[in-house]
C-alpha cells in the first residue's frame, strides 16, 4: 500500500513563504515523475509544477519565476518552495506521484491535500 503524506500548508500573509513537502511510503519500486496541483475554492484542480525521475521540471505560468520544485529520491519526497505567495494562490494543495510498486503495476497517487491561506 504507497501513501503520499503533505506538510508545511498554513496561513501566510501576501508576499510570504511556505514549503511544502510530501513524503511516499509503502512498498514503492520505483517514483517517476511528481508534482503539486492545486485547487481553489469554486475552481478546478491544476496543475502547478512537475518533476520527473530526471529532474525536468515544468512550472504553471502563474506560479513561474515564484515557485521551486525539488525532490529527494532517497527520502522518497518531493517539495514545493513558495515565495511571493499572492492572494489567488490560496487553496487545498495536493502531491501527486506516478509510482511503480512492481514490475507490471504502475499508477497515480495522490496525498490528502495541505491547505495554503494567503491574506491580503
Amino acid at each position: 500500500q504507497v501513501q503520499l503524506v503533505e506538510s508545511g500548508g498554513g496561513l501566510v500573509q501576501a508576499g510570504g513563504s511556505l514549503r511544502l513537502s510530501c513524503a511516499a511510503s509503502g512498498s514503492i519500486l520505483r517514483m517517476h515523475t511528481m508534482g503539486w496541483y492545486r485547487q481553489g475554492p469554486g475552481k478546478q484542480r491544476d496543475v502547478v509544477a512537475t518533476i520527473s525521475s530526471t529532474g525536468s521540471i515544468d512550472y504553471s505560468n502563474s506560479v513561474n519565476g515564484r515557485f521551486t520544485i525539488s525532490r529527494d529520491n532517497a527520502k522518497r519526497t518531493v517539495y514545493l518552495q513558495m515565495n511571493s505567495l499572492k492572494p489567488d494562490d490560496t487553496a487545498l494543495y495536493y502531491c501527486n506521484a506516478d509510482i511503480s510498486t512492481t514490475p507490471w503495476a504502475r499508477r497515480d497517487y495522490w496525498g490528502q491535500g495541505t491547505q495554503v491561506t494567503v491574506s491580503s
